[in-house]
């Protein structure tokens, strides 16, 4: 009878075992390093990706003193700035970072990460209260409330359609405007600084102050020498604000204006049909000369209800002393000067020429 090596056998029943074992071992490690991975992924996600990289718009954010980590990430998670409270509470304790946060008034964003934030909190970079804003000539009303609230001013966002009955006593340059009519136009254009925390009604007293300021008594008189009002200035000037190309042609496209006003034309403007539909369209589309609204110079002849945007002084001058002009049409080509026209014939070859 042939001998069997004992350890060759136990070789034999302990092998395959010992080979099953070892790819379960290799299966679980690899299991645990995709797990390792995919929290690792998870936790790069949650620090490193902003809320929301496209919005760009400032958040003021207040730290208050004596309060700690797990309450300033709680906050910054009911602002909207973080994805997580574990994860910011995580970060600033790997980093440390935790008996550095400062009181203050900070400006952060969506578009800000993690590091970011815990930066600007840790080292203190507080914002001033006040900020410096500039609002170009042409500005609507929506447009400066957009700006002011983009750059912080909260009351801003109050603003709008704001009577202009409120505040006639104390203006008297307003004292001419229909009473059923709100501030447009009269928000000058211009750089201003306000403090973040300003009261809407401070915003509008610094627009109109400065309005006051700028239309001298000079001007006023040159308004009532000629028996008009400040506010139909106003409006015909939003309108040659948005119909300009630049300062030097103002006075001129002021003069065909006032020709169509003292011949009894409709004004045709353009800018005032983008003010009815909202669009930026260098030339309507017919659908649009047709809708129904009292500010359709197409449809209804004389100034529209009340001023399209916020004039700047040059438009306002121009609008006060138009060039004399037998000019009565007008039109921008995509490339080169405004091209003015006598009469309807003129104006449709020049349409023919320039606008293909």
């Amino acid at each position: 009878m042939e001998n069997i090596n004992l350890e060759n056998q136990m070789e034999i029943i302990v092998g395959p075992t010992n080979r099953k074992k070892r790819a379960i071992l290799f299966c679980l490690a690899g299991a645990a390093a995709v797990l390792i991975l995919a929290g690792l992924a998870y936790a790069a996600y949650e620090i490193y990706m902003p809320v929301n990289k496209t919005n760009l718009q400032a958040i003021e954010f207040v730290v208050e003193k004596g309060q700690g980590v797990k309450e300033i990430s709680w906050r910054l998670q009911e602002a909207e700035l973080i994805h997580s409270p574990f994860w910011f509470q995580a970060y600033v304790w790997v980093r440390h970072q935790g008996s550095y946060l400062q009181a203050g008034k900070y400006s952060l964003g969506q578009n800000f990460n993690m590091p970011e934030i815990a930066s600007i909190i840790t080292g203190g970079k507080v914002i001033s209260n006040e900020v410096k804003i500039t609002f170009p000539e042409g500005f609507t009303g929506q447009q400066i409330k957009a700006r002011l609230i983009e750059q912080g001013v909260v009351a801003a966002s109050s603003l709008g359609n704001d009577p202009v009955l409120d505040y006639q006593v104390q203006y008297k340059f307003l004292t001419d405007a229909p009473i059923e009519t709100d501030l447009e136009g009269y928000f000058f254009p211009d750089t201003y600084i306000f403090e973040r925390d300003v009261k809407k009604e401070e915003i509008i007293k610094k627009f109109l102050d400065n309005f006051d300021k700028k239309l001298t008594p000079d001007l006023r008189e040159a308004i009532s020498n000629q028996r008009r009002t400040i506010f139909e200035v106003i409006t015909l000037a939003s309108i040659v604000q948005q119909e300009s190309v630049d300062e030097t042609e103002m006075p001129l496209i002021a003069g065909v204006f006032a020709k169509r006003l003292q011949l009894g034309m409709a004004l045709q403007s353009d800018a005032t049909i983008n003010f009815v539909t909202g669009k930026k369209d260098r030339q309507p589309l017919y659908e649009d000369l047709k809708v129904q609204s009292p500010y359709n110079t197409y449809l209804y002849k004389g100034l529209p209800p009340g001023p399209i945007c916020n004039p700047g002084l040059a438009t306002i001058k121009a609008a006060i002393s138009p060039q004399q002009t037998d000019y009565l049409y007008f039109l921008h080509p995509l490339n080169g000067a405004t091209v003015f026209s006598k009469t309807a014939d003129e104006h449709n070859r020049n349409k023919a020429k320039f606008l293909k």
